[in-house]
């Protein structure tokens, strides 16, 4: 399959070595040479500078759209009007303004655009949700996720100054670069019918017109209150979630991937004679397993979306619902209101 890749940053190359690794060969790279690691690994590989040439020479079958954030539509759109299947990295943009054009464009690609979001493919968080599915927590009161970064540690080398996650012009800020919450826990829980928040910058981290921090309350359609505290500037950095039932607790790590079901053992009538402690049960990911793993396991789905053999797991519409949900979060606290 001849896929083409836009954009060779950190992910680029993520995704670059990951086809390779899934057998794939036929790649052309499109790019701007404005990416700081090194090009050996590129080497060999056909290069284009212009994006319609690229599409109309190469004709490719797929195309994987991982340059900055404000520049995804630029050619997501035009790559799916040519028909190519899209692996679009989160967020899928910078705001609202061409998603009914991206709309209108996958129903050219037979809506074969898959979403970025690669903590669905997370062993024990699609346990977590075999259990709440399967009644295992009772009624799901609260949830809360926690995920904290330092940000100049993500890409040591390069001035994190300079890189989309610290730039307004680029799409960055703390609340859409770490948008996998709100794409996660809908995927738990069910659609978030409110929210609110609080961000702003309160680190002395040098960034260009974005928030580091944000404290961000959410409500679901199923009535269970939550929310997700995510920020810059926390180390070591963190990244957990904790969702309460009726009957019982989940807690997952993302360092481990560890997760534990904390439950009552059952009693006559439901009624506990004196106070009793929770049980257990610790769910781990499979022996060896990694980070890279996540992508791997999206890249795979990628071609199979991108062959007609399956529909995407993340669609364009649970990437859309997403950004919305980061742009409320980021416009509740000027507007002084829910969202």
């Amino acid at each position: 399959m001849k896929i083409l890749i836009a954009g060779l940053g950190s992910i680029g190359r993520r995704h670059f070595r990951n086809l390779i690794t899934l057998g794939e060969q036929d790649l052309v790279l499109y790019r701007t040479h404005k990416a700081t690691l090194p090009d050996d690994e590129l080497a060999g590989y056909p290069v284009e500078t212009n994006l319609a040439t690229a599409l109309k020479k190469h004709q490719p079958q797929a195309v994987v759209v991982t340059n900055p954030t404000s520049l995804h539509l630029e050619v997501a759109i035009p790559a799916a009007e040519a028909g190519c299947a899209v692996l679009l990295e989160k967020p899928i943009a910078e705001d609202l303004s061409r998603v009914d054009e991206l709309r209108r464009a996958a129903e050219k690609n037979r809506h074969r655009i898959l979403v970025g979001f690669q903590f669905r493919y997370h062993p024990t968080l699609n346990k977590a949700r075999e259990l709440i599915q399967g009644g295992a927590l009772g009624k799901i009161l609260t949830v809360h996720a926690h995920w904290g970064e330092y940000l100049p540690n993500w890409h040591p080398w390069e001035d994190y100054r300079q890189s989309y996650a610290a730039r307004a012009d680029l799409g960055g800020g703390v609340i859409r670069t770490l948008t996998h919450p709100f794409d996660y826990l809908r995927y738990l829980l069910g659609e978030v019918e409110a929210l609110w928040s609080l961000n702003g910058q309160v680190s002395p981290l040098e960034l260009s017109g974005v928030e580091d921090v944000a404290e961000i309350g959410l409500k679901f359609a199923s009535g269970a209150i939550g929310g997700v505290h995510v920020n810059y500037f926390q180390r070591p950095a963190v990244h957990r979630l904790e969702i309460v039932g009726t009957e019982g607790t989940l807690r997952w790590g993302n360092a481990d991937g560890r997760l534990t079901h904390f439950w009552m053992p059952e009693s006559f009538g439901g009624i506990y004679p004196q106070p009793q402690a929770a049980l257990e049960t610790v769910y781990q990911p499979p022996e060896g397993f990694e980070r890279n793993q996540l992508f791997v396991a999206q890249t795979a789905h990628f071609l199979k979306v991108a062959a007609g053999e399956s529909a995407p797991i993340c669609t364009l519409e649970d990437g859309i619902r997403a950004l919305e949900l980061a742009l409320a979060a980021t416009e509740s606290q000027s507007k002084k209101k829910m969202a």
